[in-house]
């Protein structure tokens, strides 16, 4: 700040040594203080210059840093969010707010006030000077103020409106571009490049339309602003020169040649503090953006007070029913309950869409309960902190996602400092090893974003290394081999069979073949249980799970008829 106020003050020393050379020096014939004179302006813009690169660097450095710790407090943000948040809010959204809104708001934050010091102490010394000169022709360049201000107060509230249509158009671009890299793969194997470029294009077209919206009332502002102020030019042009003509006030042509000078010193000034509202405008979008995300309520609020330290796996659920929070209210489970002893296998059988994997989500509390418990050891889930009950539950998933690094880094993933024999010894017991040693690069290959460089069979298992080296008591499997071949599948399966030795699983599947050998079955509709028992039992039974069996090992050539199920 005390550079940009020598800068300001500053400024107005070129007016200064104008009037007095033009009033004495020069008239009196006085060489050397001409010389003098221009050789001080010279040494005023050197220091100048050292002050501006010194309030550009700096500036500029602090500026980055605020933006490096309000990403980073944005981070921290984002990985306290439930997974509600990020059902409802795309990715390019919040890569948008990470980016583009916080390098707005942090060359505000920087620019902004050194821009407002320097404008403000220049215009109040200019127009303090001009007063000196003249006080009459001061006031009438000083009514040019009011109408410029309210300029810029009418043009605002339009221009916050569009300026905010903007950042959402951006955002969904980077929404729609992030989903296009993605699902790239997708797109090719469809050849649906054409929908996708129709849908850029439609978002591109969104932007290019609110900054289109934007530009129209910024030009028609700085073209009226500049009117009004080249206007006030000419007038203080004309009246100074009738001034001079007249010889009102004792005004000579020194007082009117600094005076024009130090118009430009004040109305720039000036103009400037109104530019500032293009920025300030644009920053304070992406700063209610940013703000939304730290305002969310974090999922600690859930958290309960207790260590989850030791676990047996006994898991209990009462009454549970819940449903997601998307509008529509529809239950996806309804008083569901169960008892699943430790060390025991309960497999969760059932059309797509009956509530398996919302049971699946609620035991490490990844969504929160509306009504009913959930009892691990007799306790009720929601008395442990989150962090100490995750981490005594391990899942695999379908859709496994792995890191872009080394398979090494997802390994470890599991276990952060474990050591290199805990690594090989999991990757051993994931049948997995073998194939690593035989990499060129070994444990250091790079997989690519995802693991794309990874067959599926490959990311399961390295999947299932990382849950080794974790070594959770509770295990959940969500349809871990669903999408493998059969003899991939074989292979998954003999390495979680290694896997849920000693631990409590819930497995959820499709292919029934996978779960013969469960403790337990239970089949799930539209959010209820609707036959829970054993293989043979249900069987026995001869109801929904009989005839899903029986459809799944039919022959080929038999008719498969509709089966009703629920």
């Amino acid at each position: 700040m005390i550079a940009a106020f020598l800068i300001a003050i500053t400024g107005i020393g070129y007016p200064i040594i104008t009037r007095i050379m033009l009033n004495s020096w020069i008239p009196d014939g006085n060489m050397k203080l001409i010389i003098i004179g221009g050789l001080s302006l010279v040494g005023i813009y050197l220091i100048r210059m050292g002050l501006r690169f010194f309030v550009q660097y700096y500036g500029h450095v602090m500026g980055v840093r605020m933006q490096g710790e309000m990403r980073t407090d944005l981070f921290n943000k984002l990985q306290k969010l439930p997974y509600s948040y990020f059902d409802t809010h795309e990715t390019g959204v919040i890569m948008s707010t990470m980016t583009n809104d916080l390098f707005e708001i942090s060359e505000l934050a920087h620019h902004g006030p050194e821009n407002l010091f320097i404008a403000s102490f220049t215009a109040i010394g200019a127009f303090t000077y001009l007063m000196l000169i003249d006080w009459l022709l001061g006031l009438i360049l000083l009514a040019a103020i009011p109408i410029l201000f309210f300029l810029t107060w009418f043009f605002r509230r339009k221009f916050r409106t569009a300026m905010r249509r903007s950042k959402k158009a951006i955002a969904g671009i980077n929404a729609r571009l992030e989903s296009s890299i993605s699902g790239v793969r997708v797109t090719k194997a469809f050849t649906n490049e054409g929908t996708e470029k129709r849908r850029f294009e439609e978002a591109n077209d969104e932007y290019i339309d609110a900054r289109r919206e934007v530009f129209a009332y910024m030009g028609r502002y700085f073209a009226v602003s500049q009117f009004v102020t080249d206007f006030f030019n000419v007038l203080i042009l004309v009246v100074g020169g009738i001034f001079l003509y007249k010889g009102i006030g004792g005004f000579n042509y020194g007082d009117y040649s600094a005076f024009i000078v130090s118009v430009g010193l004040f109305i720039n000034p000036i103009n400037q503090l109104i530019m500032f509202m293009e920025q300030f405008e644009s920053a304070s979008a992406g700063f209610a953006r940013f703000i939304a995300v730290l305002d969310e309520n974090e999922e600690t609020v859930y958290n309960g007070q207790k260590t989850c330290e030791h676990v047996d796996g006994d898991i209990r659920f009462e009454h549970v029913s819940f449903h997601y929070d998307s509008g529509s209210g529809r239950e996806v489970l309804n008083d569901v309950s169960f008892h699943l002893e430790k060390g025991k296998t309960l497999a969760l059988v059932g059309p797509s869409g009956g509530g398996k994997t919302t049971i699946c989500h609620l035991i490490p509390r990844f969504y929160f309960l509306q009504k009913g418990n959930i009892y691990i050891d007799n306790i009720d889930i929601g008395e442990y902190t989150l962090n100490s009950l995750r981490e005594k539950i391990g899942i695999v998933q379908q859709d496994v996602f792995l890191f872009g690094g080394t398979i090494k880094d997802n390994i470890l993933y599991g276990k952060p400092d474990a050591t290199e024999e805990e690594v090989i010894e999991a990757a051993r017991r994931a049948n997995i090893l073998e194939f690593i040693e035989s990499l060129d690069n070994g444990w250091d290959t790079e997989i690519g974003e995802r693991g794309v460089r990874l067959s599926g069979g490959q990311k399961q298992r390295l999947s299932i290394a990382r849950l080794f080296l974790k070594n959770p008591p509770i295990l959940i499997l969500d349809e871990a081999t669903s999408a493998l071949d059969n003899t991939t599948e074989m292979l998954i399966q003999k390495s979680l069979q290694e896997l849920a030795k000693g631990r409590t699983c819930l497995v959820v599947a499709h292919r029934l073949s996978t779960i013969k050998n469960a403790d337990e079955i239970a089949v799930i509709s539209q959010g209820k249980i609707i036959e829970m028992g054993n293989h043979e039992t249900l069987l026995k039974q001869n109801g929904i799970y009989a005839n899903l069996y029986r459809l799944q090992f039919k022959s080929g050539d038999e008719l498969v008829s509709d089966i009703e199920i629920g």
